[in-house]
């Protein structure tokens, strides 16, 4: 199950020109919970999302729709299908890690998330901290891991020179591999700084499926191309795809 489409589906569910009641983090906080607790209750999950009971009720709706969760009386259950998308999202964006302050984070609060393999699509961080701001975090940092090693982009001096117990926690807890992106979200509250992090994560995932998808369209203008009479393909086609 493609849990990128899935969470996008159910974000997707609010009626037009309303305002979000709820995220795409949310839905991904929601499910990590749910995983977690085994068996939730909605009061519970209002309180950890920090939403009120019923856009948590709304939420859990839209879910239920997708196949993603079961209701009972003992509580709220991930299903099968919600297993399945789940894992496929932790595959790609890890649980967030508290990092201790230092001159790497700017707020009380520092929260680490990993992403796989889309250092590619950082240019200087800025995107990223942009769309944490967005959802309620005061700043984010985008680390990429390149050559073995945790670097900024755009930066060349050694960034952990004076913080090396801050590069051993993410490395140790994050286990970064070749092209792995770690976002800090900073705030003034752990759960703004969380949901930044997760959000600006998301996002890069986001952006990588956008990318694959227009591989997977130029690849059939290619198919096509050679089953027609001619074999010349479109000049705005990615031959690198």
């Amino acid at each position: 199950m493609n849990s990128l489409k899935v969470i996008e589906k159910v974000a997707n569910k609010i009626a037009p020109g309303r305002t979000p009641s709820f995220i795409e983090v949310h839905i991904i906080k929601a499910l990590e919970i749910i995983n977690a607790e085994k068996t939730v209750g909605r009061k519970g999950l209002s309180k950890s999302l920090g939403l009120g009971e019923g856009v948590v009720r709304t939420l859990l709706k839209h879910l239920t729709i997708e196949g993603l969760i079961e209701t009972s009386r003992s509580g709220i259950t991930l299903s099968e299908s919600g297993k399945k998308a789940f894992s496929d999202l932790k595959s790609r964006i890890s649980d967030g890690i508290e990092i201790p302050k230092s001159s790497l984070t700017v707020r009380p609060f520092d929260v680490a998330v990993l992403v796989r393999n889309v250092a590619h699509r950082v240019k200087y961080g800025l995107e990223q901290r942009d769309v944490a701001i967005k959802v309620g975090a005061l700043s984010a940092t985008t680390l990429v891991f390149c050559h073995n090693k945790i670097t900024m982009p755009g930066v060349s001096e050694d960034i952990f020179k004076n913080i090396q117990p801050t590069y051993e926690i993410l490395v140790t807890k994050l286990r970064p591999r070749e092209n792995d992106v770690i976002i800090i979200g900073s705030a003034d509250e752990k759960r703004s700084a969380e949901f930044g992090a997760m959000a600006a994560a998301f996002e890069l995932i986001k952006m990588e499926n956008c990318n694959d998808e227009v591989c997977d369209l130029m690849k059939d203008v290619r198919a096509r191309a050679k089953r027609g009479p001619s074999d010349r393909v479109c000049d705005w086609a990615n031959p690198s795809c």
